[in-house]
């Protein structure tokens, strides 16, 4: 991307706005010499966070030539090494939070492209909806300041698309580190309010990580966390009792089927596989296990609406789930 040097970057700098002409010398200097150096993504980055005004064009370029550049020109070519994702994360976020939705929607196109990705960049990403939710604030809640406490269902779509991009196209259950961020978000949701779409998400998630921990084989991500056609038209008016029915009674029926007794050459091969991810990424992934989760399941002394949810149907599955997991499940079960 030669090309770029040519263009008037301080220029655009120095007044602070990037018009549409600068997005297509841009966008023709970017095709022209489709390689972009260190330097010339520093100078993209700093247009970024400089030019308050930028034409509506801007975003699109912007997300895709530095996703490129990221993903496909630094090395291993298609993946990211956990040293190169911190040093992206950190070149985007200030004190662990991204202030511009370019860089957010940055950050979800490069989990998305990429081919694996260290665990800690999706939680980094999982974080961005939690201090949404915690403060209200942040580039997710631009539009809508000040409402803490609550989850919309774009954001609930925006945590099931990080979780897809890390588990790749393989069958890759929920790690222990996203997991503990999915509880996380759940905690800092008021309650009695109920969100469908978050609880169905909530429970599947947990549903997978509590399977893998018990020995099961788990279906892929898509499969184990898809949204179910009922929730489309769910209100936030169904009230906490059946809004749990009919999710244990409907949603929930379609994930029994994925989950099944693991073979001993099929737990060799996902070992295999975490290897082959931690080798790549150059991250440890640490898989969740059935003492973590019980302690993790009402951890401040009483269940959330979704804990309340997810000890529901794994009451209903407990002959497939760990003993410890199952002593756990019926304790709560009773209490609630």
């Amino acid at each position: 991307m030669s090309a770029l040097q040519s263009l008037p970057i301080t220029e655009m700098l120095q007044r602070g706005s990037i018009h549409e002409v600068d997005v297509l010398r841009l966008k023709s200097a970017f095709h022209h010499d489709s390689a972009i150096t260190a330097d010339e993504a520093e100078a993209l980055f700093a247009l970024n966070e400089t030019c308050q005004s930028q034409h509506s064009t801007w975003d699109g370029f912007y997300v895709e030539a530095l996703t490129d550049y990221v993903v496909a020109q630094v090395l291993p070519e298609g993946y990211l090494t956990a040293d190169e994702a911190n040093r992206f994360f950190k070149r985007i976020a200030s004190e662990g939070l991204v202030e511009r939705k370019t860089d957010l929607d940055l950050l979800i196109n490069v989990l998305t492209k990429s081919r694996w990705s260290p665990v800690s960049l999706s939680c980094a990403a999982l974080n961005q909806v939690k201090h949404a939710v915690t403060t209200g604030s942040g580039p997710l809640r631009a539009a809508y300041p000040g409402e803490s406490g609550t989850i919309r269902e774009s954001e609930v779509e925006l945590v099931r698309r990080i979780l897809y991009a890390f588990g790749g196209d393989g069958a890759v259950p929920i790690t222990q580190a996203e997991a503990d961020v999915l509880f996380e978000i759940n905690e800092q949701l008021c309650e009695p309010q109920a969100n469908a779409a978050w609880m169905d998400l909530f429970v599947k998630a947990l549903t997978n990580v509590a399977m893998a921990c018990s020995g099961q084989a788990v279906p892929t991500r898509e499969e184990s966390l898809r949204r179910d056609p009922w929730l489309m038209e769910a209100t936030g008016e169904l009230s906490q009792l059946a809004l749990l029915s009919a999710m244990v009674s409907s949603s929930l029926k379609g994930v029994r089927s994925g989950y099944r007794e693991q073979s001993s050459e099929e737990r060799a091969l996902m070992r295999l596989e975490m290897q082959r991810i931690e080798i790549i990424t150059n991250e440890e992934i640490v898989a969740a296990d059935a003492a973590w989760l019980c302690g993790r399941i009402g951890r401040r002394g009483r269940l959330t609406a979704s804990e309340a949810a997810l000890v529901a149907y794994l009451s209903q599955e407990s002959r497939k789930i760990h003993p410890e997991l199952q002593a756990t499940v019926q304790r709560l079960a009773e209490a609630a």
